[in-house]
């Protein structure tokens, strides 16, 4: 790492290398398999090998990413029984969530909620990448207003690898969540009724998991600079790309 890296700056650059991959994970332009060459995620964000390494790590310890030997990284390809465990401790851990947020917004959190189902309800049917990415952000929304640094921390790592395994799995053009029963958790939510609320979280995320297919999705191949390049050029604390080397994803 150079000496201009050290310190919060570095921090702040490998955070912002993670939220860029993480959002193109997400937003499934990064498909599971699809391979993470440091030097160009380095040559793509501005920033030294050693730095993006440190990015790729923190990726691996959510489990969106995995460190293969040779320093090899790849996008993470979760198990079939990986995908349904995934799937079976997010659903106890947001009802966790909703257990303790029934009856006690305030009016202000139940506008955020709303004005977030409202986002989601414009994009729908217009824009995959944007409905898969806001409609796990809901449910990040939601640990955050727990005020819980675990909750917050665990439903965030479990709802982005659940999105990874959606890419893996899913159904072509299956809604992964439904804006109708993202309203219907406000409004139980609203009225306080906590075993009404957990329960629909409950069916809510099963349903999500039972539209998901055991066959994978056959990888696109698109050069990873191209696909990384919206999502650099979005980031205002990366740097801008210093070179047009062009690596292939692989299968």
């Amino acid at each position: 790492m150079t000496r201009d890296e050290a310190g919060s700056g570095a921090s702040d650059k490998a955070g912002t290398i993670c939220r860029a991959l993480r959002r193109a994970i997400i937003e499934r332009a990064l498909e599971p398999g699809a391979t993470l060459p440091e030097d160009a995620l380095g040559e793509r964000f501005g920033v030294s090998r050693t730095l993006a390494r440190h990015a790729l790590g923190q990726l691996a310890a959510e489990g969106l990413v995995e460190l293969r030997r040779n320093r090899t990284a790849v996008v993470a390809t979760p198990s079939w029984q990986e995908a349904r465990d995934t799937f079976d401790i997010r659903i106890e851990l947001e009802g966790l969530v909703v257990r303790q947020l029934a009856g006690r917004l305030s009016k202000t959190q139940l506008a955020t909620l709303r004005a977030h189902v409202d986002a989601e309800d414009t994009v729908r049917g217009e824009s995959d990448a944007v409905s898969i990415r806001l409609a796990t952000e809901f449910h990040i929304l939601l640990a955050e207003m727990t005020e819980s640094p675990i909750l917050i921390r665990y439903v965030s790592e479990l709802a982005y690898r659940c999105c990874l395994i959606l890419s893996l799995y899913s159904r072509p053009h299956s809604s992964e969540c439904g804006v109708n029963e993202h309203r219907l958790l406000i409004d139980a939510l609203e009225s306080g009724d906590a075993a009404k609320v957990i329960s629909l979280m409950h069916r809510h995320l099963d349903s999500v998991a039972e539209r998901a297919l055991v066959a994978q999705a056959k990888p696109r191949g698109r050069d990873i600079m191209a696909i990384l390049a919206p999502y650099a050029e979005t980031s205002q604390s990366a740097g801008k790309p210093r070179g047009k080397r062009a690596l292939k994803a692989a299968e």
